[in-house]
């Protein structure tokens, strides 16, 4: 691979953001990380490696992650979050990379981790996405959270081997804290595009959730930390439809 750059957008990552910097030297020149207000001491862990440091405001993941994009060296972009590094097989292959056109993106697998717990089951095993691929061709869409890649007509994708190791959360109170954070900025994002939350939604997507993560996808194969994820996932998506149900009420509407 001639040239890419590795596009990180956080904040307020200090547990975590020199692990993965660390995990990244050496793989290009031009690691971009652009912070949207950290207040706990990230930007000045950041200040300590070989990385171009931009801050910013936030504007929803969507529109961040390609102003963000926008300040990389290089047109080949790889998205990375900061609790996500790579194992050495997928290092090797980001290296050998020679993309013959700009309208091939590439898949990755991914391996998450909940503390230690490697999840092999339930809503986080199988886990791939596409984050590697060039600006020029593909940009990320203006979605404020579960943002997506929008892929020109006529593109493929091609998958590269090795994994991303993603830590998804530290401890209980930051689990809690995410999907608590993640489910008020989804209802907002159902709420603006018109969608509503029914009594029998409210009342029976989380227990759907929890069966179709814990039972049908094997997440009780991974023990504790599978039956953790599959009841914060249900508590999730009820805090979600619960929101969005305020919302259409216009209750705390941001409107």
């Amino acid at each position: 691979m001639k040239g890419f750059s590795i596009v990180i957008i956080c904040k307020n990552e200090a547990d975590i953001i020199a692990n993965t910097l660390q995990n990244l030297e050496g793989i290009t020149d031009d690691i971009v990380v652009y912070d949207n207000g950290s207040t706990d001491g990230t930007i000045e862990i950041v200040r300590q490696h070989a990385v171009h440091l931009h801050q910013g405001k936030w504007e929803g993941f969507g529109k961040t992650k390609n102003k963000a994009n926008a300040l990389a060296k290089y047109d080949w972009i790889l998205s990375l979050d900061a609790d996500e590094s790579m194992d050495e097989e997928l290092k090797r292959s980001l290296l050998e990379s020679d993309p013959p056109s700009v309208s091939i993106a590439y898949e990755m697998k991914f391996k998450n981790f909940l503390g230690n717990k490697f999840l092999r089951h339930g809503e986080w095993g199988r886990d791939d996405h596409i984050r590697f691929f060039n600006r020029t061709a593909v940009t990320w869409n203006d979605a404020p959270v579960h943002e997506e890649l929008l892929l020109p007509v006529g593109s493929s994708v091609k998958k590269l081997k090795g994994y991303v190791l993603h830590q998804t959360m530290k401890d209980m109170q930051d689990y809690g804290d995410k999907m608590t954070k993640y489910a008020m900025m989804n209802a907002e994002k159902y709420y603006q595009l018109g969608k509503k939350a029914s009594w029998f939604k409210i009342r029976f997507a989380p227990g759907f959730a929890f069966i179709q993560n814990y039972i049908l996808r094997l997440g009780f194969l991974d023990g504790h930390a599978g039956y953790v994820c599959a009841r914060m996932t249900a508590y999730y998506t009820f805090l979600k439809y619960a929101r969005l149900r305020e919302l259409t009420k216009g209750v705390g509407s941001s409107g």
